[in-house]
């Protein structure tokens, strides 16, 4: 199943090895990844591939939502169909 992740917050350090180890204790494959700074203003977009024998959605969301209340950011996760879908014009 392949997912979009959308990380924002302040910039402070250790936030893309946060986010990445927690998408790496779940199985998932990270297809590609784009960050930017701007100011103090950290901005990530990945697109990851889930192996949902080793964590389901649902339990990758859980756990990246407890990854956000750690680290201080707002992490959306969503299904690259919906995602899709909701942009689609």
């Amino acid at each position: 199943m392949r997912c979009v992740i959308s990380v924002l917050g302040k910039d402070t350090t250790g936030i893309v090895a946060a986010v990445t180890s927690t998408l790496a204790t779940c199985g998932a494959n990270i297809d590609d990844i784009s960050q930017t700074i701007l100011d103090n203003l950290f901005s990530m977009t990945m697109l990851v591939t889930l192996d949902t024998d080793k964590a389901d959605f649902n339990e990758v969301q859980e756990r990246l939502d407890a990854t956000a209340r750690d680290i201080g950011v707002q992490i959306t996760f969503q299904r690259q169909d919906v995602f899709d879908y909701m942009y689609k014009i």
